[in-house]
C-alpha cells in the first residue's frame, strides 16, 4: 500500500485551503536548513557600509551549513522558522490550495479539460494574492535568516514579533512589504514550474495509465516540477533576496539591485546559491505535494462518517 487511494468525492475547496497551509508547513519543517543556507549564499558578497573585514565567504551548501553549525550553533539553522510557518500557512494556503478553483474559473464552460493557458493564468493569479497577502512574513523570515552573516551587535531583532514592529515603526508600513514586485514576479513563475509543472506532469502520468493516482506518481512529478521551478526562477529570487535584505536606502529600487548584483558577479550572480535553491524546492516540492495529496485524501475520509 502506497498512501490513501484517491477519493470518489473530490476534496473541497476549504479542504484544498487547510490542506495546502499544513503540507507546506510540514515540507517546510524539513527543508527549513537548505532554504536558510539558499538566502545566505545568495547574499554573499554584497557590499555593506560598514563592511566586515573578517567577512568569510563559504562555497557550497555543505559548507555552509557546516560553518553555521559551527559559528552559531544547530539553532542558526532553523532561525527565522516560525515566520517561515506564519508565510507557509498564509501563502501556500492561496497559492497552492485556491490554485484548482481558480483554474476552474479560467476554464471555459464545457471545455473537456483545463488548458495551458488556464494552468498559467491560474497558477499566476494565486501567486500574485498570495504575496499581496503574505509579504511582511516573507520579509521577517529572510531577515532572521541573513542574521548570521552580522556581528552580534547588529542583530535588531529580538523576535519575530518585535521584528514585524521593529520594520514598521523603523521602515514603515511599506517596509513591511519591500520588495514585493520581485517576489510577485518570483512567485508567478515560481507558481507556473511548481504547480503547472505538477499539474501537467501527473495529468500526462494518468492519461498515458504509466503510473496510478498515488505516492509514486505524485513523487516523479514534484520531482520534475521542483527543476523547472529553480532554473526558471533562480534570478528573482537572488534579487528578491538581496532587495528584501537590504539597508534603507541601500537600493534605490529592485532595478538598482539588479544592476548593482550584476556589476559586482556578472550573470554567474543571479544564480548564486543555485545548489541550495534546487536541493530545497525539489525536495520541498515532494514533502509537500506529497502531503498535500494525502492530506486532503484523509480530510475526506474523516468527513465521510459525518455525511452518512
Amino acid at each position: 500500500m502506497v498512501g490513501l487511494k484517491p477519493p470518489e468525492v473530490p476534496p473541497t475547496a476549504a479542504v484544498k485551503f487547510v490542506s495546502a497551509g499544513m503540507a507546506a508547513c510540514i515540507a517546510d519543517l524539513c527543508t527549513f536548513p537548505l532554504d536558510t543556507a539558499k538566502v545566505r549564499l545568495q547574499i554573499q558578497g554584497e557590499v555593506r557600509i560598514p563592511r566586515s573585514p573578517s567577512t568569510v565567504e563559504y562555497r557550497g551548501v555543505l559548507g555552509m551549513l557546516s560553518a553555521m553549525v559551527r559559528t552559531e550553533g544547530p539553532r542558526s539553522l532553523y532561525r527565522g522558522l516560525a515566520a517561515g510557518l506564519q508565510r507557509q500557512m498564509s501563502f501556500a494556503s492561496i497559492r497552492i490550495g485556491l490554485y484548482d478553483s481558480v483554474k476552474q474559473l479560467y476554464t471555459p464552460k464545457g471545455a473537456e479539460s483545463t488548458g495551458f493557458t488556464a494552468r498559467v493564468l491560474a497558477g499566476c493569479t494565486t501567486g500574485a494574492v498570495a504575496v499581496a497577502c503574505a509579504q511582511p512574513t516573507d520579509v521577517v523570515k529572510v531577515r532572521f535568516q541573513a542574521l548570521g552573516a552580522l556581528p552580534d551587535s547588529a542583530r535588531q531583532y529580538s523576535g519575530t514579533w518585535d521584528a514585524y514592529r521593529t520594520i514598521a515603526r523603523e521602515e514603515g508600513v511599506r517596509g513591511l512589504w519591500r520588495g514585493t514586485l520581485p517576489n510577485i514576479a518570483r512567485n508567478a513563475i515560481i507558481n507556473c514550474g511548481e504547480l503547472v509543472t505538477y499539474d501537467l506532469i501527473k495529468d500526462s502520468l494518468l492519461r498515458a495509465q504509466l503510473m496510478t493516482d498515488n505516492v509514486p506518481c505524485h513523487f516523479v512529478a514534484a520531482s520534475v516540477a521542483g527543476f523547472c521551478a529553480t532554473v526558471v526562477a533562480s534570478p528573482v529570487d537572488v534579487v528578491k533576496t538581496r532587495y528584501m535584505n537590504a539597508s534603507p536606502g541601500q537600493y534605490r529600487n529592485v532595478l538598482s539591485c539588479l544592476l548593482t548584483l550584476l556589476t559586482q558577479d556578472g550573470l554567474a550572480g543571479l544564480y548564486k546559491g543555485f545548489i541550495p535553491s534546487f536541493l530545497r524546492l525539489s525536495s520541498w516540492n515532494i514533502v509537500m505535494f506529497i502531503s498535500y495529496e494525502q492530506l486532503q485524501r484523509a480530510a475526506v475520509v474523516l468527513a465521510r462518517p459525518a455525511r452518512s
